[in-house]
């Protein structure tokens, strides 16, 4: 149980972290690549770890498929997200990514061809009413593109979606870890791959120490620890408890924000955080 909190803790603060960079004037191609540089390492000495106490070795096949997991969950869903999040508040960053899982359930009832049922779209109707009310409160209180914002980070929920749908296919052979790992490090080498088509290498030392810093503490404590504590948590406890201790994400994003960005919490961002919680819920039973 342990686990699962601060795994869901780490992934909460990660649009902190992402908001407080975009303050000294970073773009997000340069922070998502530095966040990437600072994971790489962590995650190839993950992989390591876990082919030890693996018992089947990654087939040519398998390369494949974590090659198109990591665009998918941790390349595309990353660059969607920093680029949503020049527009959109972290709070609501969160509200809207967290509705992933009813993307899911609708990707699996289209490729079944099978209606979804009324308690789903009744779970979809109050997950993005919940949307909506969050988003009144940023377009009350933003200057910037906030409906723009909002769907990238839609977008980003989406390939983080797709990511899940495809990812059951490898882990029963693989494990979490050594899928989590492999994937995340693809996604690492896209990055730094865009940032050198995009931008001169230079640039990336260039950068003032409290981008540097925090793009460090990004890729620790919101995606090397979250990844591996989160992979403990369904170890030991099972998906379920901690797929329900992960519903805390929006709320913790919500706080955080407040509590070191300095961000406006509003009654309504609270009801929003709570109506998609609520909607996820229901979509999941």
């Amino acid at each position: 149980m342990v686990c699962a909190v601060f795994g869901a803790a780490g992934f909460s603060l990660k649009a902190v972290f992402v908001k407080g960079a975009y303050r000294y004037g970073v773009d997000a191609e340069t922070l998502l690549a530095l966040r990437m540089l600072y994971s790489l390492p962590l995650f190839l000495v993950m992989a390591a770890v876990a082919a030890r106490a693996a018992a089947v070795p990654i087939r040519g096949t398998d390369w494949g498929e974590l090659v198109v997991l990591g665009v998918l969950g941790y390349y595309a869903s990353s660059y969607l997200d920093f680029l949503g999040l020049r527009h959109i508040s972290a709070a609501l960053e969160r509200v809207i990514l967290f509705t992933y899982p009813t993307i899911v359930v609708l990707f699996s009832a289209w490729r079944v061809r099978q209606m979804p049922s009324r308690s789903l779209w009744l779970a979809l109707g109050v997950c993005y009413a919940g949307i909506a009310t969050a988003m009144v409160s940023d377009l009350r209180h933003s200057s910037g593109q906030v409906w723009w914002g909002g769907l990238l980070v839609l977008g980003s929920a989406v390939a983080y979606a797709a990511y899940l749908l495809r990812v059951g296919r490898l882990l029963p052979r693989l494990g979490s870890q050594r899928v989590s790992a492999w994937a995340t490090a693809v996604a690492c080498l896209l990055a730094i791959m865009q940032f050198v088509a995009l931008r001169p290498l230079a640039t990336l030392v260039q950068q003032p120490w409290q981008v540097q810093a925090l793009s460090a503490a990004m890729a620790i404590f919101s995606t090397v620890l979250p990844i591996w504590l989160v992979s403990e948590a369904i170890r030991r406890i099972g998906a379920g408890p901690t797929a329900i201790i992960g519903s805390l994400g929006p709320v913790l994003t919500m706080l955080l924000a407040w509590a070191l960005l300095g961000d406006h919490l509003s009654g309504l961002q609270i009801l929003g955080g709570a109506l998609v919680i609520a909607g996820v819920r229901l979509a999941a039973t």
